[in-house]
């Protein structure tokens, strides 16, 4: 038996046959080329080919893992046509008269390096892109067609490393579960392994001429303490499949509380709503009993375009969320573009350091047209169910005002057109230091909390929480950080507002009983993770604390 640790990515238990995906990555040779333009026009061939299969994998992925995860075959396609990697591949092949297979390796290391050497985390992620769509034009480019790696029985898959698009293509009702050696519990694939809802684990501490040795080999993932065993030894085994079978049976629990109310064993009834990236996501929400959403990210809306949406794109699918869910609480976070998410129509000076520059409401603030337009749409689809605005990284009372002033205006103007809306609650994202210390004036001023702890976490112990190099360092239950909720909780109780959790934290079912405590009024989370906190909430009794409000 021989057992390696890794870095989870999914939780739960996986037993079955190892199946190895081998890279391929034998050297791409280099051959003389009497017709150069010839082969530029095969290189344009295999461009178009790839177009097409990334499109496939596109509407694949859109079906399993929603549009807002689906965008990274957008993002291959549009690399694939990048001016500059294109004069790259035709450059090499005219000046060196080699074939295109060569040119595009070279590209691709080229480029590949290039983005590895960047400050900036969100651009050296985009050298696994590169890579990426380079194996797939060399593949092409070989006459290599997809492979298909289906089998007739579910299998764990192993791999050096895997593309998005490899986690894609995978048939998920054939796949157990997959461990890479490489990878970043950060990366897109990891994004898609936990919306599809895989056992994964990434960076895994194993030999990567292990590979070659376990292809039909016995494998178990422990995707909840990380380990992947090979061939256990029967009493794992059994200590293993015990540890599946009692998932099993919880999954089967959680199915039974649908349709109950989140009400302590003391009576306090708290909110648990669904954090959501587009209308793809409301199947999800529904399935799960939710109570609502409690934070649409409408920043999707605008990263899935190649030009801003129009103010009646966006009120149609403010009022398509607002009408399906039948006048249960909609809180829809306005634009937070910036930091790691990257938006190229909006034509953003680079800067060294993004997650502390322009970002979220100080675009709307200083780009007010694009506020507006948002804001029409807002409050016209108000008009058609339970929606709430809620405004992300505040920092200051005079934000407050500027945007209560742009508010007005707005309203004004629906109202002298005679356009149809309604006012919706307003609130905010606690996410910085500096607006939990003036939690107590701002509460005044609005009407709920949503605190986002992911980047609470981040500005508080001064982390990259994109940096996998930090991981050990990252400790979202450090005690400033409870500290933090627990006095933001307790201003906007001052103030007779509710105050929720919105982000990563919210779904640790460890802090649930703690938050709970807290006073914690609202939990939002991922659609799959509102029957285990419902589970806990029923279990909960919080008498003695007095803090939480109906």
């Amino acid at each position: 038996m021989n057992q390696y640790n890794g870095k989870s990515v999914f939780g739960g238990i996986a037993i079955g046959k190892i199946k190895v995906l081998a890279k391929g990555d034998a050297p791409v040779k280099r051959i003389h080329i009497d017709k150069p333009q010839e082969e530029i026009e095969r290189y344009h061939a295999a461009v178009e080919e790839a177009d097409r299969e990334l499109s496939a994998l596109y509407e694949k992925a859109l079906k399993e893992v929603g549009e807002a995860n689906a965008a990274i075959f957008e993002i291959h396609k549009m690399m694939l046509e990048d001016d500059d990697y294109k004069d790259s591949v035709e450059g090499i092949i005219l000046n060196q008269s080699v074939n295109a297979e060569y040119a595009v390796a070279a590209t691709s290391e080229n480029f590949a390096r290039m983005f590895s050497d960047m400050e900036d985390e969100y651009m050296r992620a985009r050298a696994a892109d590169v890579k990426d769509i380079s194996e797939r034009l060399i593949r092409v480019l070989s006459g290599k067609g997809e492979e298909d790696e289906a089998s007739e029985e579910p299998e764990i898959i192993v791999a050096k490393d895997l593309a998005p698009s490899e986690t894609v293509s995978l048939d998920k009702d054939k796949v157990l579960a997959f461990v890479t050696i490489q990878g970043s519990i950060n990366s897109h694939t990891a994004i898609l392994a936990r919306t599809m809802g895989i056992p994964a684990l990434v960076s895994t501490n194993m030999d990567e001429q292990m590979l070659d040795l376990l292809d039909g080999k016995m494998g178990v993932v422990d995707g909840t303490n990380g380990s992947f065993y090979i061939e256990p030894e029967e009493k794992i085994l059994e200590e293993l499949l015990a540890q599946q079978k009692k998932e099993q049976e919880l999954k089967d629990l959680y199915e039974t509380l649908k349709g109950k109310e989140n009400v302590t064993l003391d009576g306090k009834k708290i909110m648990v709503y669904a954090n959501i990236g587009n209308i793809k996501d409301l199947a999800h929400v529904i399935k799960n009993d939710a109570g609502g959403i409690g934070l649409f990210r409408s920043e999707f809306i605008f990263l899935e375009r190649n030009d801003f949406p129009t103010e009646e794109e966006q009120f149609a699918i403010y009022k398509t969320v607002a009408e399906t869910m039948a006048g249960k609480r909609v809180i829809i976070r306005t634009l937070d573009i910036g930091a790691d998410k990257k938006c190229d129509y909006f034509q953003m000076d680079p800067e060294e350091n993004p997650a502390m520059g322009v970002r979220a409401i100080r675009i709307c603030l200083t780009r007010p047209e694009i506020f507006k337009t948002q804001l029409r749409a807002l409050f016209r689809a108000s008009a058609y169910g339970n929606i709430a605005v809620m405004y992300p990284m505040i920092t200051s009372m005079k934000e407050i005002k500027a945007i209560k002033a742009i508010v007005q205006e707005v309203c004004q103007k629906l109202k002298e057109e005679g356009i149809p809306y309604k006012m919706p609650q307003q609130g905010i994202m606690i996410e910085t230091p500096a607006a939990v210390m003036i939690s107590d004036l701002l509460a005044k001023e609005v009407d709920f909390f949503s605190i986002g702890t992911n980047d609470l976490t981040q500005y508080t112990l001064a982390i990259d929480r994109q940096n996998e190099k930090l991981d050990d360092f990252y400790d979202s239950h450090h005690p400033a950080v409870l500290r933090m909720i627990q006095m933001v909780v307790d201003n906007a109780h001052e103030a007779g507002i509710w105050a929720g959790i919105c982000g990563e934290l919210g779904a640790d079912t460890s802090l649930t009983k703690e938050f709970l405590k807290m006073g914690v009024d609202e939990l939002s989370v991922s659609p799959a993770r509102i029957l285990p906190i419902r589970k806990i909430i029923l279990e909960t009794n919080v008498t003695e604390y007095g803090r939480i409000k109906e």
